[in-house]
């Protein structure tokens, strides 16, 4: 096993924490961080500083920002009582690029999966029940993704919601647009005749 120089050997355990990050790729990440000049290797540690005292959750959504609330729930052009449930922050970028939603977001911090001993306790689902209670909602669009864990969220959410009265959609879910349906696996499938529309 290679040894490393102790300051390399913690950077490298450092970096393996990283998501998607293992043994190999945190060793390439450490040696480029190392031949690096000073004023990169300042630069990168300053972002991640920032980023830690800088970015917060916005009050309203739950949201990674920097200012509060966020932008998308001070903009008073978006339509503030259609809120979309995604699990995590990046989720906000997907819908975003499609251009075609002008709502506001609630963001829950994961999706309930009691293999990993995550309960509805542990996500932000107060603030919402709040935000529907408070009569401040039309409809909801359930966004999480189509996963064992997002469709017990969104199952969770539905019974949790629907006796408030509130409208509660889901996004539709099966055969990805360009794709081939001799490709789609047998629940994508299925998703897609439940989700089928009149033409």
């Amino acid at each position: 096993m290679t040894k490393f120089a102790e300051p390399m050997a913690r950077l490298i355990d450092e970096l393996k924490k990283l998501p998607g990050i293992g043994s190999k790729s945190a060793q390439r990440l450490a040696f480029h961080i190392l031949r690096s000049s000073d004023e990169d290797a300042d630069l990168l540690a300053g972002a991640i500083h920032e980023v830690k005292a800088s970015l917060h959750l916005c009050s309203i959504c739950n949201n990674i920002t920097d200012v509060d609330p966020c932008v998308y729930c001070s903009n008073e052009s978006r339509n503030q009582r259609l809120i979309c449930v995604v699990e995590e922050p990046t989720n906000i970028n997907s819908v975003e690029k499609t251009r075609s939603y002008n709502g506001v977001y609630h963001v829950l911090h994961g999706a309930i999966s009691p293999l990993h001993g995550v309960g509805p306790e542990h996500l932000r689902i107060s603030a919402l029940t709040k935000r529907v209670e408070n009569g401040d909602v039309d409809e909801l669009i359930l966004a999480t993704n189509p996963t064992v864990e997002g469709e017990a969220t969104a199952h969770y959410l539905t019974k949790l919601l629907k006796r408030t009265g509130v409208k509660v959609t889901r996004i539709a879910t099966g055969i990805p647009a360009g794709s081939d349906i001799e490709y789609a696996d047998e629940v994508t499938m299925s998703k897609a005749i439940e989700g089928r529309r009149e033409l």
